[in-house]
């Protein structure tokens, strides 16, 4: 690995009396869109449409250089900085910050024999998992192949193969960002521990990230894939997913939801209006070894639909048929101890076959595993088992305020079974950071912020300071 060092601009920030961003144009190869810029409002938007950022100006960074050139020119005024290659995690507005587009950075490096990766900050999980066909390794990808590596590993990282080899954040090997101050330089464990402790997990509140340099994993074999089964058997199906759960090897994944779509004419006609219990699988092993392990499930009722199958890395981003552009939704999530008996029931008094609910989808993930033990950085441990997750669609504003008491009803239901802090990319929008960790991690992630940035330049999707 290469190690590279830039010297930064010398001064404190001082806030200028006139403004500052019609001189950062020119400075850059990129892009510098404001307010009134015709393409503005677009590369202001987040993946999740129910979020508005209204940031200063968008940078459309077409190098490494630019986030440098752009970093150094808000700390001489005062300006502040946050970064997304594409929305997703956006939680805020970001009415006096400088956004950061870094989509372009997605140059993809691949060293199979060392099991290692480099990648771009704008490098998505399905660019990453496509270039790995064929090699017999894996990232710690998550269920949607949109999503960027960086912001997934910076926030913890749920993958379908966290339970055999922990959480995104932990592949992290060493991380290439641009400091405060300018300094763009490689973050390591031997470096610099206590900032690759943060990084691991604590969200990109402590530096604009360029690229990072991951693990890769064994995944000589991978099936997976979905069933499908009419809503109204849901209740047999989770209890055939929990007994499987119970006893599952952590080669397997396993997530249980229960879903409604809704009566839109843009839906195929058989979805549309109706409701469906889906288990969705994804094995390091062979067909075989999969279909005895789905057994019970498959048993507990009509399987509508079944697309389990042998899958290249590639594939992964089609097991969960996750939508493909932008749109307004909002969630929760909270780990849980068990899936027994009475936590079913309750689900499906609040979201089964028949009930009147906003709620697109209510969902239970299997957890466990690697999961339960202390990773390499601050996300984790996960105490609870599964992950329950409830999601719901907000195309008309009206909805919010039912929707929010259908999720807080959810949370207060399942109360009984929490279990402590999950991860940070498994927030909502008006979740504060300090709800993804115990009050020790979250302590020290608050003085390693004020110690790198003591002037808060840059800003997290979760800032760690409140």
């Amino acid at each position: 690995m290469t190690f590279t060092q830039q010297s930064p601009r010398g001064g404190d920030p001082v806030l200028s009396a006139v403004d500052p961003l019609a001189d950062l144009g020119p400075m850059l190869d990129g892009t510098v869109l404001r307010p009134h810029d015709e393409d503005f409002q677009e590369s202001a938007a987040p993946w999740n449409r129910s979020v508005e950022q209204r940031p200063q100006a968008v940078v459309l960074a077409s190098t490494a250089q630019d986030v440098v050139r752009t970093v150094r020119f808000a700390h001489t005024h005062g300006l502040r900085v946050s970064a997304q290659p594409s929305g997703h995690g956006a939680t805020d507005s970001l009415e006096d910050v400088v956004l950061i587009r870094t989509g372009a950075l997605d140059d993809v490096w691949i060293d199979a024999q060392s099991r290692v990766a480099r990648v771009g900050a704008g490098v998505t999980w399905g660019a990453l998992m496509q270039a790995l066909d064929g090699t017999g390794l894996v990232g710690l990808a998550g269920s949607s192949p949109g999503i960027s590596v960086v912001g997934f590993c910076l926030g913890g990282g749920m993958s379908w193969f966290s339970r055999r080899f922990g959480t995104g954040a932990s592949s992290l090997r060493a991380v290439e960002l641009v400091d405060p101050l300018g300094m763009h330089r490689w973050v390591t464990e031997e470096r610099d521990p206590d900032l690759m402790w943060a990084l691991r997990g604590g969200g990109g509140d402590f530096g604009i990230v360029t690229a990072v340099e991951i693990d890769l994993f064994p995944a000589p074999q991978i099936t997976g894939g979905r069933l499908a089964f009419p809503a109204e058997d849901a209740g047999e199906v989770l209890r055939a997913f929990g007994e499987v759960t119970s006893v599952a090897p952590d080669t397997l994944s396993l997530w249980a939801s229960v879903t409604h779509f809704p009566p839109l004419p843009f839906l195929p006609e058989e979805i549309r209006g109706r409701s469906f219990c889906f288990v969705d699988a994804v094995h390091l092993g062979g067909p075989e070894e999969l279909g005895a392990l789905l057994a019970p499930i498959r048993a507990a009722g009509p399987v509508l639909r079944d697309t389990v199958r042998p899958l290249l890395p590639s594939e992964l981003g089609a097991v969960c048929e996750e939508p493909e552009d932008p749109s307004a939704a909002t969630h929760t999530a909270m780990a849980v101890t068990v899936v027994d008996e009475n936590l079913i029931d309750r689900v499906l008094g609040l979201a089964g076959a028949g009930v009147a609910t906003p709620l697109f989808q209510v969902q239970l993930r299997h957890l466990g595993g690697a999961l339960r033990r202390a990773g390499r950085g601050c996300a984790g441990p996960i105490h609870g088992d599964y992950l329950a997750v409830a999601l719901a669609m907000l195309p008309d504003p009206a909805l919010r305020d039912p929707v929010a008491a259908a999720l807080s009803t959810l949370r207060n239901t399942l109360g009984p079974w929490a279990s402590g802090p999950s991860v940070l990319s498994m927030l909502s929008s008006g979740d504060p950071a300090s709800s993804a960790f115990d009050d020790a991690t979250i302590a020290r992630l608050r003085a390693i912020k004020r110690s790198t940035d003591p002037a808060g330049l840059v800003r997290g999707n979760y800032p760690v300071g409140g």
